[in-house]
């Protein structure tokens, strides 16, 4: 199985909801890294490393996200794999 990198962008109603605490947990639970953050124009974004199968569990995952979000769509774009991540963290900062 492959390793991949997938950035995507959530839309909709996806702050304020802890979209960033539930997808981190996700990430976790499948063994993906690297990092979700809240973008200044009300989206999040995730960049994550991992096993084919597993990124794709996780990005499953943010068509949905936590009770209380609703999301909008999702735009996914795979990257080059660089293996640059050991964990998966919440990033505070735009």
């Amino acid at each position: 199985m492959g390793k991949v990198r997938y950035n995507f962008f959530i839309s909709g109603l996806v702050q304020g909801v802890c979209f960033r605490a539930a997808t981190c947990s996700e990430a976790n639970q499948y063994k993906v890294f690297g990092w979700v953050r809240n973008l200044a124009d009300g989206r999040v974004e995730v960049m994550a490393e991992g096993d084919r199968e597993s990124v794709a569990k996780l990005i499953e995952f943010c068509k949905h996200g936590p009770l209380g979000a609703r999301v909008d769509r999702v735009e996914v774009k795979e990257e080059e794999y660089l293996g640059e991540f050991s964990n998966f963290i919440i990033k505070y900062r735009f």
